[in-house]
Parts: C-alpha cells; structure tokens; sequence
C-alpha cells in the first residue's frame, strides 16, 4: 500500500471538507438529533457534517474501489467490512459539531487509516478556524501546513484539555488539583485548564502546548469517545513522539469489533511519557473511588 500516495488523497479531501465547512460558518443550519449513544455531542448532528462527509468520500471512494480499502465514516452505518479488509478509512467529517454550532473554535475535519490490526498509518486533521493543516504518515514523521514539525515542550505551565462529560465528573476540581500539583512539581507555573473542542481539536491543541494531556475516563455507557475521534490524532501523536494509549497503557482499540465507541478503556494522550505516566496514576485512583 502506498501510505504517501494515500496521504495526499486523504490531504485533499479535508482540504476539500474544509473549505465547505468554512463557507458555512455564521450560516444558520439545520440540526438534526440522531440515535447515538447518550451524550449531546454524540447525538447532534447538521447538514455540514453530511454535506462535509460527502466532500470526504468523493476524494476517498476511488481509493476503496482500487485498492479495496473499506471505509467508516460517522454518518454512515457500519458495515463491518473494516474488520475484513486491510486497511480502512476512518472519516469524521466534522468533529466538535456543537461548538461548530455555537460559533466557537474547537471543530475539524479528521481522516486517519487504519490497518487491519487497529495501528494507526495515516493521521490528517484540519482546522478550518485557524486554517492549520496536521498530517502523519507512518514512519514519515508528522508535519503541520505542509513542514516539517517536532512540537516543543517549553511552555510554561501545564495544559490539560477536557470534554464536557469530564467536566461533569463527580471528582473534576480534585482531578485539576492533582494535575496542578504536578505541574508546580516540574517547575511550572501550574495548571492551564482548557474545555477546547471536540476530541481531535482536544488532542491537537494539547500537542501544540505541551507540556500537555487529555483524557476520557473509561465508562460502560455508550456516546462520545468513538473510533473515528482516535485514528488521526493517534498517528499524529505516534509519529511527534508523544504518547497515546488507553487508560492502561496499552494500544488504542481502533479496529474494535462489535462497536465503534471507544468508551470500554478510554483514552490517554500525553506529550511526554512522564506525564502519561502521571495521568495513568491519578485515573486509578479516581476509579477507586467511584
């Protein structure tokens, strides 16, 4: 399989997506509520992100037919033929939709492919907001706006983004206390708190303030935290030298048969092995306790 060709494929339909997306902000749109697990997130959903998926599968369907590479994407029912094929396309055509709605950054288009095994070979992410263009190709190395990028790790505090249901979490202002706690034990300044966007934006703008993280703890509940919100960043995190994994340390599920959320482990994304490490402690400390 040519992954640099694929790259350039995968480029170009976010580009493509992107630039329909970008059209339609300040647009009022019409929301639809689908059946699809039990957070808002994942049960809202707009034209865009329809007209954003079809913009994707124009680029990426030539592709499957040639080289018989499957395809989930996020408004499209599942047919399993991931798990049959070599390689498949894992497409969300606009993730963060709520914060698309209400106007604020935090949104992007994500396209990763996955092999058969669930590894990570390709990561594109783009953010039409700030118009920055992310993209890991497996042993290529990662780069952003089309250069060459190996992220620092100079800032000056620690930076933790979070979704809404962490935000909700019974334990939340003792998790950000441990996490500030760490930082000062660093050197840092501290604790920078961030409910940025949707879980690529998440996992992107983390990587671009290390020294950083995000985290969704595990849960036995459906919604939020599906595959197609890992499979970019975690060949982008993989190719930058950072850590992603579940809560345990070990690979994300990418290719999990029988569901498409990834709520059984849950996610870890750190910018520097100690910090995982750090991550992965205060976790089992507050499963626990719940």
């Amino acid at each position: 399989m040519d992954l640099s060709a694929l790259t350039k494929q995968a480029l170009q339909a976010a580009r493509d997506a992107g630039r329909l997306i970008g059209s339609c902000r300040g647009r009022e749109v019409d929301i639809i509520h689908k059946d699809a697990g039990n957070t808002l997130a994942s049960q809202v959903v707009t034209e865009v992100d329809h007209k954003a998926q079809e913009a994707i599968l124009e680029v990426l369907m030539p592709t499957c037919r040639d080289l018989d590479i499957a395809l989930l994407a996020e408004e499209e029912a599942d047919d399993e033929r991931r798990l049959e094929c070599d390689y498949f396309w894992c497409v969300d055509p606009l993730d963060g939709t709520l914060p698309f709605i209400q106007g604020q950054p935090g949104y992007s288009v994500s396209i990763g492919l996955v092999a058969r095994d669930g590894s990570p070979q390709i990561g594109v992410v783009y953010d039409p907001v700030n118009d920055v263009l992310y993209q890991a190709t497996r042993g290529q190395g990662l780069r952003r706006n089309n250069e060459p990028w190996v992220p620092g790790s100079s800032g000056q505090e620690l930076t933790f983004t979070y979704d809404r249901s962490l935000a909700q979490h019974p334990f939340f202002d003792e998790i950000l206390q441990q996490l500030d706690s760490y930082g000062h034990l660093l050197g840092l300044n501290g604790l920078v708190a961030s409910q940025y966007g949707g879980a690529v934006m998440n996992a992107c703008y983390a990587l671009e303030n290390a020294p950083a993280c995000h985290f969704k703890f595990p849960k036995p509940q459906d919604g939020g935290g599906s595959l197609w919100d890992y499979a970019a960043t975690a060949c982008i995190y993989q190719e930058a030298g950072a850590i992603v994994s579940d809560v345990q340390g070990n690979p994300l599920e990418l290719n999990r048969a029988g569901s498409t959320f990834m709520n059984h482990r849950g996610a870890l994304y750190a910018t520097d092995d100690a910090l995982a490490r750090r991550v992965r402690e205060i976790i089992t400390t507050f499963q626990a306790r719940s």
